[in-house]
């Protein structure tokens, strides 16, 4: 997971271009839009996390800064 690609997808894409993204990823197949990573799993993993970024600016009326600090807080709950 790479933050700062995480932050420039939210910036560029739609909700339904990355969920679009996403099932391509799932699909074995390349997705239309530029979903950086290393390899399918990291892709998948940054578009999963810029859907759910959107999903929680739009339901809690945040800014981008303050969802991917949200969801960073997820994550690391869910490490521990």
């Amino acid at each position: 997971m790479h933050i700062p690609t995480i932050k420039k997808i939210v910036e560029q894409y739609s909700i339904e271009e990355l969920q679009a993204a996403e099932a391509a990823i799932l699909e074995e197949q390349a997705p239309a839009i530029d979903i950086p990573g290393e390899d399918e799993g990291e892709q998948l993993t940054h578009a999963i996390a810029a859907i759910w970024i959107l999903n929680d600016m739009q339901e809690n009326n945040r800014d981008a800064k303050s969802s991917l600090r949200e969801y960073t807080k997820k994550v690391r709950k869910s490490i521990d």
